[in-house]
Order: structure tokens, then C-alpha cells, then sequence
């Protein structure tokens, strides 16, 4: 298929290149590129983004390093979570360390 676009390219003798021609290759792998890379990671994004939006007090959490704990309290302002990890031992870390909540996909 690529060798039928390549000989399309070349223009005969006399005539000017076609300038979709050209492009065309270029154009199919930019399309390629945006529906197997591009839109999957920004779908991705949008889910996370939707998850840690959804965050409350008392949820349990798996943070980005392997950490399991629940929630203790979320400080907006700073855009933090203050996660309790054992009985005595509470945990400030990012809200974009968790990687996840248990009990949820």
C-alpha cells in the first residue's frame, strides 16, 4: 500500500507533484499515532483525574509506591491527602500519588 502511495508521489514527466500525494503517508501515520497513543493516555488522564476528584474521607487508597491506608482528611488548598497507614502512623503525601481505591476499578 505504501509503495502505491510512493508511486503516486511521483509525478510523470511534465507534471507537477500532487501535493496530497505527499502528504497523504504523512497524514495516515499522524491519524495512526492519534488513536493508538494519543487519545488512549488523555482518556487515561480524564479518568485519574475523575478519581481523585471523587475522593472522601474513610476510602481506602493504594498510593503510586505500593502504600495501603485510608483517608484521614483532604486539604483542598494545598491539594494533599493526609492518609492513615497503621494505627499511630498518618502519611501527608500529594493527591496525585494515589494510584488508585480499593473496592473500585
Amino acid at each position: 500500500m505504501l509503495a502505491e502511495l510512493y508511486a503516486l508521489a511521483q509525478p510523470a514527466e511534465g507534471q507537477e507533484p500532487n501535493i496530497l500525494a505527499t502528504l497523504l503517508p504523512i497524514i495516515i501515520i499522524f491519524a495512526i499515532m492519534y488513536f493508538l497513543l494519543i487519545r488512549p493516555q488523555s482518556k487515561r488522564q480524564k479518568e485519574k483525574q475523575k478519581m481523585l476528584d471523587a475522593l472522601k474521607k474513610g476510602d481506602d487508597v493504594v498510593t503510586s509506591g505500593g502504600i495501603y491506608g485510608t483517608i484521614e482528611a483532604i486539604k483542598e488548598k494545598e491539594n494533599q491527602v493526609i492518609v492513615r497507614v497503621s494505627k499511630d502512623m498518618k502519611l501527608t503525601m500529594s493527591k496525585s500519588s494515589i494510584a488508585s481505591v480499593q473496592g473500585k476499578e
